[in-house]
């Protein structure tokens, strides 16, 4: 992955139009529950942590797409990078709020944070090359799957009143955002070769 920063002003206008985006969406994910507990929203009771553990997140996530639009020109390599970003978030966010395996209290579901983990250590194995990358993201969609696999065989998360669609629902869902991710990468490298 190359340093490149767009030159021309149409770019540097879409990369400034797509971070504002981008922070926008992250103030309005942590403003949202603020104002849903003003207006006496039932079930959104978030605690002075939640906010800041939200904040983090997002925020830590919001400057890892800064880092990778500012070494990389290329949208395929922005997109697949944003994608599985936000499936790590989305991973967390979800298993914190309800819980994928059961709610959000079941033991099991710390089992995502090795998924997330692959995603991570892949990345850093495959020194965030694209074809490296690609890798990555579809060692992250398997795992998913085997986390899910391992759920259903065990019986975990089968007191939901939705067990066990819950669960292979979202697994088809977070293994698309994967694969997508790696689709995107593969692209990328292809742009490289």
């Amino acid at each position: 992955m190359t340093i490149t920063n767009p030159s021309t002003p149409a770019a540097r206008r879409r990369d400034l139009i797509l971070r504002s985006l981008g922070w926008s969406t992250i103030a309005a994910l942590l403003l949202a529950p603020a104002i849903a507990m003003q207006m006496g929203a039932e079930g959104v009771v978030w605690t002075a942590g939640d906010f800041v553990f939200a904040g983090i997140i997002l925020v830590g996530a919001g400057i890892v797409c800064e880092l990778v639009a500012w070494r990389s020109g290329d949208m395929f390599y922005r997109s697949g990078a944003v994608l599985g970003l936000f499936a790590c978030v989305a991973l967390v966010w979800v298993n914190g709020a309800v819980g994928i395996i059961g709610s959000e209290d079941e033991a099991a579901n710390l089992l995502y944070l090795g998924v997330i983990g692959i995603a991570l250590i892949g990345a850093v194995m495959a020194r965030f090359e694209a074809r490296g990358m690609v890798l990555a993201m579809i060692g992250a969609a398997l795992a998913q799957v085997v986390v899910a696999v391992a759920a259903l065989i065990a019986g975990w998360g089968s007191t939901s009143a939705i067990y066990p669609r819950d669960i292979i629902g979202t697994t088809v869902i977070f293994a698309l955002i994967w694969l997508l991710s790696a689709a995107l990468f593969r692209q990328a490298g292809r742009k490289i070769a």
